[in-house]
């Protein structure tokens, strides 16, 4: 588990209940980073002098040595799932990364464990970790300022869409007007950035596929209409101000680090576990609905292939095939040489007020301006999400076995 200490005195109680937890050696480390780049340990921010300037907003700011410049990168979500895979993949370009994290009496960085390095060893330590939120705007502008990155890429977000219906304010805010904060913090820093804006096929809904650049969108939840929202606002900052500021329009991506309430983690899930003994019934809902299924690993490349562009523009990222979850699911099962019929139960109650039937993207703008395509297809991503859920659905046994965990949880 990773721990971070925010840029206040030791007498936080954020920094207290921090350090409580770690001495008891609850977590991996006893320090992250507080101000932008420097040390902290003890609740004091020491870096030399020499490598130090000020942002617009006062805070410290890091200054390479001579022959030591790297790329900077500002990733918001950068807990989740697609912000896990470029953090790495921009390690291994050699970039600085420094994500944004909600604060929480729960550290929720299990996606970044592998990637933490102590941040006392400041030669290897190039991931670091600051608090902020996207409905605060003052927090953008000062990380924005502070950090002055090369390249800001904005994942955040509510990003469930039958959870929208539940809490449509909060998306709207955090999804849509989040954006436009983020977006208003990079337009107004002391240096420039380009600006990646995550979308969502989820914005086209009701347009039949294939669905491109050029389709248009028809939202079907509060999800896809902020989603909506915050691609027009960053239109609109690259029109009107000149931004360098790109939509990527993703179709469905996962991976074994998807949420476990989306349906195509859910369903691998459950075939671990099922598989081992440890519940026989999974519910679902709509099993006609089609989706544009691909590997987020692979897709975070098209993210940080936008930005590396002459001009910035929108593009749908996409494998160009289309699935239904019944497809998906026997897939799954058949894998392991179960049935799905015996095993799904379809519960009304996972069914949204309105349906999105059939995605499919055309991507032959991102192919060929680009160059990118997908590399897993979907027969392989199914069977790397459902080897994975096996082996946790193990580790899980193990502890059911010895009497930590009720195995009678599901059904």
């Amino acid at each position: 588990m990773l721990y971070f200490l925010p840029s206040s005195s030791a007498s936080s109680p954020d920094l207290k209940m921090a350090t409580h937890e770690s001495n008891n050696g609850i977590g991996k480390s006893e320090a992250k980073v507080d101000t932008a780049g420097s040390l902290a340990g003890d609740g004091e921010s020491q870096p030399a002098s020499s490598q130090i300037q000020m942002g617009s907003c006062g805070g410290e700011v890091p200054r390479p040595m001579p022959g030591e410049r790297r790329k900077v990168a500002l990733i918001t979500g950068i807990t989740g799932q697609d912000g896990s895979y470029l953090t790495e993949f921009l390690l291994e370009k050699g970039y600085e990364v420094h994500g944004l994290i909600r604060r929480s009496s729960n550290f929720n960085t299990a996606r970044l464990d592998h990637l933490y390095v102590d941040p006392h060893n400041a030669v290897k330590a190039r991931m670091k970790l600051h608090y902020a939120d996207l409905s605060d705007a003052s927090s953008l502008r000062r990380w924005v300022d502070s950090l002055l990155p090369d390249e800001v890429y904005n994942l955040a977000a509510q990003s469930h869409v039958a959870v929208s219906f539940e809490i449509p304010d909060y998306t709207a805010d955090v999804v849509a007007t989040g954006a436009l904060r983020l977006l208003e913090a990079v337009r107004c820093a002391p240096k420039p950035a380009r600006y990646y804006q995550a979308g969502s096929s989820e914005m086209f809904g009701s347009t039949p596929p294939p669905q491109s650049e050029a389709s248009p969108f028809h939202p079907r939840s509060p999800y896809a209409a902020a989603k909506v929202a915050a691609h027009w606002y960053t239109v609109n900052y690259r029109e009107a101000y000149g931004l360098f500021a790109c939509n990527g329009i993703l179709f469905n991506h996962e991976s074994p680090r998807r949420g476990e309430n989306f349906v195509t983690r859910k369903i691998t899930r459950a075939v671990g576990r099922i598989r081992l003994g440890l519940q026989t019934k999974v519910f679902l809902g709509n099993l006609s609905a089609a989706r544009d299924w691909g590997f987020a690993g692979d897709y975070v490349e098209a993210m940080w292939m936008m930005l590396q562009q002459e001009e910035a523009g929108d593009y749908v990222v996409a494998t160009e095939e289309s699935h239904t979850v019944e497809e998906f699911l026997q897939a799954a099962f058949s894998y392991v040489g179960l049935n799905w019929k015996d095993h799904v139960v379809i519960d009304p109650r996972y069914f949204r007020p309105a349906e999105v039937d059939s995605l499919k993207g055309d991507s032959t703008k991102a192919r060929k301006a680009l160059g990118w395509k997908p590399k897993v297809g979907f027969q392989d991503l199914v069977k790397m999400m459902v080897d994975h859920d096996i082996e946790t659905a193990k580790r899980e046994k193990v502890l059911v076995d010895a009497g930590y965990i009720d195995a009678q949880q599901q059904p």
